[in-house]
């Protein structure tokens, strides 16, 4: 009996119209273009502007364009689930919104949060699901509204995150094709570099929280650097000698868009070429959960049937890990 894998038979992406550049920010914050591309490597971000439209408004759309490519109904999905930091509402799952407003009738929903690690978790949820042979198609999109917890007078932040929304169909496999192996890894140590102070249970809403500007993304940039590079690397190393692949063996890595020093960094103790890196940090920034997908849906039309690919991300808490993925199909 043929071992049942979870690989991704389809992809899709969207981001907003709105493009902040660096020059643009200039005129906003003491900062200026070489400095950020230096830095970050990012050059541009997208924001979402429609009035009244949160991180589902992506949401749907990545789900819809997924949908229209694979040509498949909305119905036939068993379960849509949501990677985000930033929900539509406190307590309502974005995801149940997200699943109705498809179509997905027949699909049960939820969010996930683990930062920017939200997606690699929910790649590893769905092949839970999809392996234990009780579901057959899982809906796995990663969204972010970073601009709505962004203070834009806070140059250490708003020159980094952007908005956008992915998504990845995962279905049953009997090639061996799909996920191959995980190395999830968190470490509550990350609760005081990376973190929004207000809003929840400890510091509930107040006149004085909105007035100290404590709903807004703070974060310690250099631990989270020294964190996040040291973590990420390891976790990518150690998946390919767990699994015995060499770096002529890898053909994409597809890392988390933070920073393109800690993207560098990864494939240089990987050994990887740099051909081989997905990359669109200097296009998107940071759009968090939205990171990976939208790497996917940019890179689908290079991505051939058996690549081995490297997932790798790292995100507040902390929270961070690798996976080893087989493409399942030839676009």
């Amino acid at each position: 009996m043929k071992k049942t894998t979870a690989a991704i038979t389809a992809v899709g992406g969207y981001v907003p119209d709105f493009v902040l550049s660096n020059k643009v920010l200039e005129t906003m914050v003491d900062t200026n273009d070489e400095w950020i591309t230096t830095r970050t490597g990012i050059k541009e971000r997208r924001i979402l502007k429609e009035e009244n439209a949160g991180t589902s408004f992506m949401a749907i759309k990545a789900a819809e364009d997924l949908l229209q490519k694979r040509g498949i109904d909305a119905s036939e999905i068993d379960f849509v689930l949501v990677a985000t930091a930033t929900p539509d509402l406190p307590v309502a799952s974005t995801a149940a919104y997200v699943a109705s407003e498809i179509g997905a009738v027949n699909a049960f929903a939820y969010d996930l949060q683990a930062a920017c690690s939200s997606f690699l978790y929910g790649m590893s949820t769905a092949a839970s699901y999809i392996e234990s042979g009780r579901y057959k198609k899982v809906l796995v999109i990663g969204a972010d509204k970073m601009s709505s917890i962004i203070d834009y007078t806070d140059r250490t932040t708003c020159i980094i995150f952007g908005d956008g929304a992915g998504a990845a169909l995962f279905e049953p496999n009997e090639e061996g094709l799909g996920l191959q192996d995980e190395y999830l890894r968190s470490d509550g140590i990350g609760r005081q570099f990376l973190k929004i102070d207000a809003g929840g249970s400890i510091l509930p809403a107040s006149e004085e929280t909105v007035k100290n500007k404590q709903h807004y993304v703070y974060q310690d940039g250099k631990s989270v650097f020294k964190f996040a590079v040291s973590n990420m690397a390891d976790v990518s190393a150690l998946i390919m000698e767990r699994n015995n692949l060499t770096h002529e063996d890898v053909q994409w890595l597809v890392p988390h868009q933070a920073n393109k020093r800690i993207i560098d960094a990864t494939a240089n103790r990987m050994g990887v070429d740099p051909s081989k890196v997905m990359i669109n940090i200097d296009r998107y920034g940071n759009t968090t959960s939205a990171t990976l997908p939208l790497l996917l849906y940019d890179y689908e039309k290079q991505l051939k049937k058996g690549d081995n690919l490297i997932f790798a991300a790292f995100g507040g808490g902390f929270t961070w890990g690798s996976i080893y993925l087989k493409w399942a199909y030839n676009s």
